[in-house]
C-alpha cells in the first residue's frame, strides 16, 4: 500500500475512532443519570429521616414525674401529631417543682405545666407567666380522710389533726372548707408534713390531709388498705379551679405564638387519642416512665379513669378556659389574702387555639 493509499484511508479511520469514542462517552454518561436518581432517592430518604432539623424546637417541662394526666403529651409525641405541627418537642422533668414558673418566665424553657392558683400567685409575685391552655378543668386535690373515721364534714375538724404539704395555697383551701362548713378553721391544728401525706394519714398522725391527688395518694391509700373519703372542696366555699394548666411567659407567647398555637392543635389530637384508645395511651405513658418513680400500671389506669371526665368538656375544644373559672379563682385568692387585689384575671391566661 503506498502512501496515497493510506491518505485515503484517513477520513475513514478518523469516523471509526470518533464512533469508538463517541460510544465509550455514551456508556460513560449512562452511569451517572443511574446515580443521579440513586442520589434523588437518597436525599428524599434524608429528608424523611431527619425531619426534625426543619421543625421549631420548644421544651416543655412537666409538674411531676410521667404519670397518666401527661398521656396526651407522650401520645402527641409517639404518633406524629407534634411532627404534624412541625414541631420538635423536648419533654422534661422538674428537678423542683417550685421552679418551672421561674424558669419558663427568664426564658430557660417555653412551656411549663403548672396549676391555675399558682399562675395567679405568680403574677402577684411579677412572675410574667400566663395560661394558654387548661388540661384539668376541676381540682384534683381533695380533703382526704379515713372512710370510717371522725370526720363526717370540715367542720369536724375542729381539734382534730390536718397534715398539709407546705403550700399555703392548701391551708387556704382547708381553712375556707371548714369556714363554709360552720366550723371555726383557728380550732384546727395544722401540721406541715411536707410530701409524707400518705404515711402521715396512714399511721394515725394526722386525721386528714390536704395536697392528696384523688388520683394519686387516694388510690395508692386504697390499694394499701385503706378505705378513703374524699370531700370536694368546690363542695365548701373553694371555687371550681383548673388543677392543671399548660403555661407560657408573657414574652413567650409574643414572640411565639404561631408555635404555641400549634403545640395546643396537636396536644388536642393527642387528648382525643387518650379518650378514644386509654388502654394504648397508657402503654404508651408507661414506656417513659421515669426510673426514679416507677409507675403502677393498675394506678395509672384507675387514674386515667378518674381524669378524662375531668379534661375533657362536651362541646368544648380540649384547653378551653373560661374568663369567669379565672375571676372567681382570683377573688377568692384576693378574700384569702394571698394576692394582691391589683393582680387581674385577664393578664393570667389566653386562649390559644387559632380561632
Amino acid at each position: 500500500m503506498n502512501k496515497k493509499d493510506i491518505y485515503s484511508l484517513l477520513p475513514i479511520l478518523l469516523m471509526s475512532l470518533l464512533l469508538i469514542v463517541s460510544g465509550c462517552g455514551n456508556t460513560s454518561t449512562n452511569t451517572p443519570a443511574t446515580d443521579s436518581t440513586t442520589n434523588a432517592k437518597d436525599t428524599k430518604s434524608s429528608a424523611i429521616e431527619t425531619p426534625s432539623e426543619s421543625r421549631d424546637k420548644l421544651s416543655i417541662m412537666l409538674d411531676w414525674y410521667p404519670n397518666a394526666v401527661h398521656s396526651f403529651i407522650y401520645v402527641a409525641q409517639e404518633k406524629g401529631y407534634f411532627a404534624d405541627q412541625g414541631l420538635d418537642v423536648d419533654v422534661q422533668m422538674p428537678a423542683d417543682t417550685n421552679d418551672s414558673l421561674k424558669l419558663v418566665a427568664a426564658g430557660k424553657i417555653d412551656l411549663a405545666l403548672s396549676y391555675q392558683p399558682q399562675i395567679l400567685l405568680a403574677r402577684g409575685e411579677n412572675i410574667p407567666v400566663r395560661s394558654i391552655a387548661a388540661v384539668v378543668r376541676h381540682p384534683l386535690v381533695h380533703l382526704l380522710t379515713e372512710a370510717n373515721g371522725k370526720v363526717k364534714s370540715p367542720k369536724d375538724l375542729e381539734t382534730l389533726t390536718v397534715g398539709y404539704s407546705s403550700i399555703p395555697l392548701y391551708e387556704a383551701m382547708v381553712r375556707t372548707m371548714i369556714s363554709q362548713d360552720g366550723g371555726n378553721p383557728d380550732k384546727m391544728n395544722l401540721v406541715d408534713v411536707g410530701f409524707d401525706l400518705i404515711p402521715s394519714l396512714a399511721s394515725g398522725q394526722a386525721d386528714a390531709i390536704m395536697g392528696g391527688f384523688i388520683n394519686h395518694e387516694q388510690l395508692i391509700l386504697e390499694k394499701e388498705g385503706h378505705a378513703m373519703k374524699s370531700i370536694n372542696p368546690v363542695d365548701y366555699g373553694v371555687p371550681d379551679y383548673y388543677e392543671l394548666v399548660l403555661t407560657a411567659s408573657d414574652m413567650g407567647i409574643e414572640a411565639k405564638k404561631d408555635q404555641l398555637t400549634r403545640f395546643v392543635k396537636a396536644m388536642q389530637e393527642g387528648q382525643k387519642y387518650v379518650t378514644e384508645h386509654p388502654e394504648d395511651a397508657l402503654n404508651i405513658l408507661l414506656t417513659h416512665e421515669n426510673e426514679t418513680s416507677p409507675l403502677d400500671p393498675e394506678i395509672e389506669t384507675k387514674s386515667l379513669n378518674i381524669l378524662l371526665p375531668l379534661m375533657n368538656e362536651e362541646g368544648q375544644p380540649f384547653g378551653r378556659q373560661d374568663a369567669s373559672s379565672w375571676e372567681n379563682v382570683r377573688a377568692w385568692l384576693v378574700q384569702s389574702e394571698l394576692i394582691p387585689d391589683s393582680v387581674k384575671a385577664e393578664d393570667a391566661f389566653i386562649n390559644l387555639q387559632g380561632e
